[in-house]
């Protein structure tokens, strides 16, 4: 009798049992709280539609860059180009007998021995040669050899570019000489002499910068004649 009610006892639903344990899943009890590692739930949203709460603060352009574009210093002033240095300099080539700025003479500024480079081809051109090869090629390997020849003889040392920079505006009195040679002929006596007089005015020049520059006092001579080796090479470009 006891087996016959058992087996007529009724069976639970799955339906039921399914809902009742989802009931007992999302039912917590009072007094719950997440654990600290769970993530809270988001706050609601309290703003106006289609007004949305800025997530974040903008930057302005300004503030990105540092400063603005009116306090930028000059496009010449960032590639290294100072047309009040590059005036000293030639003047201290055109005056000889003029003291030089050391300060002045050790930046390595190659501006101007690059307009003078130009220039000295240009009158080169005019005359029928073509010797921008040359010109550049004896350059290059002219200021290598008076960069090492004044390491050796300074104590102080000197930068390969400070080297081009001072024999490149001395530079400036052999344009003279190749413009004097479209006009006349330099071959006879008269070119000889203002010849001689050119290659003494480059290699002074630049040898009064040299010993200004690296504090080399009463080594001037010593200085002034490889300047004259390589600028008679120029000369000797011009004349023939």
């Amino acid at each position: 009798m006891l087996s016959v009610r058992i087996c007529l006892s009724p069976k639970y639903d799955d339906k039921s049992f399914i809902a009742s344990d989802r009931q007992y899943e999302y039912s917590q009890p009072m007094g719950y709280s997440a654990p600290p590692g769970m993530m809270q739930p988001q706050q609601p949203y309290m703003g106006q539609i289609y007004q949305p709460t800025p997530a974040f603060t903008p930057v302005s352009p300004q503030s990105m860059y540092g400063s603005s574009f009116e306090d930028e210093p000059p496009l010449l002033e960032e590639l290294g180009i100072n047309f009040d240095h590059i005036w000293q300099k030639t003047l201290t080539v055109l005056h000889p007998l003029k003291a030089a700025d050391g300060s002045i003479m050790n930046e390595t500024d190659l501006a101007g021995p690059m307009v003078f480079c130009l220039a000295f081809g240009a009158t080169l051109l005019l005359t029928g040669k073509i010797q921008f090869g040359y010109v550049y090629g004896i350059s290059a390997i002219g200021c290598l050899g008076m960069y090492c020849l004044l390491n050796l003889m300074s104590m102080t040392g000197v930068s390969f570019g400070c080297v081009a920079s001072v024999l490149g505006y001395c530079l400036l009195p052999m344009i003279t000489l190749s413009s004097f040679g479209v006009l006349f002929s330099l071959q006879g006596m008269l070119g000889m002499i203002l010849t001689a007089t050119i290659i003494g005015w480059c290699s002074f020049s630049a040898s009064k910068i040299f010993i200004s520059a690296l504090a080399m006092d009463g080594q001037q001579l010593l200085v002034a004649y490889p300047c004259a080796l390589l600028y008679g090479v120029f000369a000797l470009i011009s004349v023939f």
